[in-house]
């Protein structure tokens, strides 16, 4: 369905064309969203499909390409992320990884999202002192690191561990996450018995700590009973306000491995299965599915979705609207998550309210301000000028609207002139798609702030856009900013302990880091640039140097000694990479 503009506004299939269009249109509907749909409607295509699987596939496709303002969003187009385990190795490494499951090695999950990895990995450098230190950090060391310390880590970087050793460390760490906790428990205690005997009280003790922990991990999760399959569950949520989400329960091996909360977009007044139809479709769309998913209620059009997930996963799906023993149990855990992500989101949303109306009234701005976006300037000796631009929509970071800018024809280190560029394509963007800020913050003080009034003269958004800018206090301390208005001359400071103060302050320190992130993703790829010009220097060899020393200046004061330490250089390139920086300083 279109609107008068020809955009699209609304994607949506059946098996009877006629009657679900003439549905809208002969009908008087109770929802207001539809009411006000059908009122702006200019025409109608029509797609025909051979199957419902087809159907389901252009659907989704349409819907990702146009974001129709009237269908119901979810999808993100972030991959899960895993637990990866470099068995290909001597001495492997534990980490977080996000990509292609075509990795050598040994992967774990999916997991629901990124801190239940983060969660996991801390878990386990407790419990299992497996190394997750980078491979260039680990290749690098002369000394153990901290981690060695604090008994996190048995240091084989510099050999303080057997090969056999660390080898059965990591055999107990891919035991527990393929569930097999009850067995490495008890492994342990009969290693910790034959420590005791053998008068290695140290030694037993160390074992009976790390049992400890390995039974209060394993006591906080529900271990099916019946067998080790891996399953989703999928529960709709809503509470007496009509707000609702998906929340997401993830079974790997028998073990629930975390959950997820999902909010809709454009989900107001829909019905509940129409929204459980439109998450299943976007959600798994091209990610890994479990043979079983388990549904809190009947989505919409049950046998086209299961179509759809057979063709989509070349397997058959199971889609139990029915659950019983352990089903039932996770799928009444995934309400109980739901329910508790719910009533957070309402309380966060209210202290949010609040908190814009104390910074509408502590800065005295006209009008309270729900989107604010913030720039900040980064380079390095003026090299590799990078600006950013983060967006916090009602106090929320929305990272989905971050950008960032490269800065181009402007005197090195001048970062007035990049804030002037930034500026001038932000607002102007800004204006043909009327996505203004209501709050323009600017990390800089009174210079800045005069470039940011200029822009917005410029293209007379003065009335429109307020303006604050950000001036460091002494020493970059925190609490010691000064913030100017448009045409203040003397500022306002703010306590320490002021919630404003302290939002203005994470919003400029995300645009801090976002500028910083791109800075240094840019000087890498500089530093690629310089090593494409070098004969005999592949791509494989280029992303092992920048893997190994990471910036400009480290390779420029490597010597060959150092470059011959790469796992595969010879000692041509070797000699290429050292002869070509210093002849270029010379």
């Amino acid at each position: 369905m279109l609107n008068g503009d020809d955009q699209v506004i609304y994607v949506g299939k059946a098996k009877n064309l006629k009657r679900r269009v003439s549905s809208y249109f002969v009908r008087n509907h109770d929802h207001p969203k539809t009411r006000t749909m059908v009122a702006q409607v200019a025409r109608v295509e029509l797609m025909l499909t051979n199957t419902e699987a087809e159907a389901f596939i252009l659907e989704y496709t349409l819907i990702k390409k146009h974001n129709p303002r009237y269908n119901i969003i979810f999808r993100d187009d972030k991959s899960y992320p895993y637990l990866y385990v470099s068995t290909q190795q001597d001495f492997p490494g534990l980490y977080f990884y996000r990509g292609s499951r075509k990795k050598e090695g040994r992967l774990f999950g999916p997991f629901p999202s990124s801190p239940a990895v983060h969660e996991t990995l801390n878990t386990l450098q407790k419990i299992f002192p497996v190394r997750q230190c980078s491979d260039s950090f680990y290749r690098n060391r002369a000394r153990p690191c901290l981690q060695y310390q604090i008994k996190r880590c048995t240091a084989p970087c510099v050999g303080l561990v057997s090969k056999e050793d660390y080898a059965r460390d990591v055999q107990d760490t891919l035991d527990f996450l393929e569930g097999k906790s009850a067995q490495v428990i008890d492994a342990k205690t009969k290693m910790m018995h034959a420590a005791a005997e053998a008068l290695d009280f140290e030694q037993a003790a160390k074992l009976r700590d790390q049992i400890a922990l390995l039974a209060s991990v394993q006591a906080k999760q529900f271990v099916s009973a019946s067998k080790a399959e891996d399953v989703d569950v999928v529960s709709l949520v809503t509470d007496e306000a009509g707000r609702l989400l998906v929340q997401l329960l993830m079974v790997r091996n028998g073990n629930v491995w975390g959950s997820s909360s999902h909010f809709p977009r454009h989900a107001q007044s829909s019905e509940p299965a129409l929204v459980l139809a439109a998450f299943l479709l976007q959600h798994y769309a091209g990610r890994e599915i479990p043979r079983r998913i388990i549904l809190g209620l009947v989505p919409d059009d049950l046998a086209g979705l299961t179509a759809w997930f057979a063709w989509q996963a070349g397997y058959h799906v199971y889609l139990v609207t029915q659950p019983r023993g352990d089903a039932k149990q996770w799928l009444q855990l995934a309400q109980e998550n739901g329910k508790q992500a719910l009533a957070s989101a309402l309380v966060d949303e209210t202290q949010q309210r609040h908190l814009l109306t104390l910074l509408q009234s502590q800065l005295g701005l006209p009008r309270l301000p729900q989107r604010m976006e913030c720039f900040d300037i980064s380079h390095l000796q003026g090299t590799n000028t990078v600006a950013s631009c983060v967006v916090f929509i009602a106090g929320v970071a929305s990272k989905a609207d971050y950008r960032r800018y490269n800065i181009d024809g402007i005197t090195p280190g001048d970062d007035p002139a990049a804030m002037r560029q930034v500026l001038a394509r932000r607002l102007k963007r800004g204006v043909e798609t009327d996505t203004l800020p209501d709050l323009l913050i600017v990390d800089g003080g009174k210079t800045q702030l005069a470039q940011a009034k200029a822009q917005l003269e410029a293209l007379g958004l003065l009335s429109r856009v307020m303006l604050l800018s950000i001036a460091k206090g002494e020493g970059r301390k925190a609490g010691l900013e000064t913030f100017y208005r448009l045409d203040d001359e003397t500022g306002i400071q703010l306590s320490a302990d002021n919630p404003v103060a302290h939002l203005l302050q994470r919003i400029r320190d995300e645009a801090h880091r976002f500028a910083i992130t791109g800075q240094r993703n840019k000087r890498k790829t500089s530093l690629a640039s310089g090593l494409q010009t070098i004969a005999g220097i592949g791509p494989k060899t280029r992303q092992k140097v920048l893997a190994t020393f990471g910036n400009m200046s480290a390779v420029k004061s490597a010597s060959v000694a150092d470059l011959l330490k790469i796992e595969g250089i010879t000692q041509k390139q070797a000699q290429a990479i050292y002869d070509a920086y210093h002849q270029r300083e010379q």
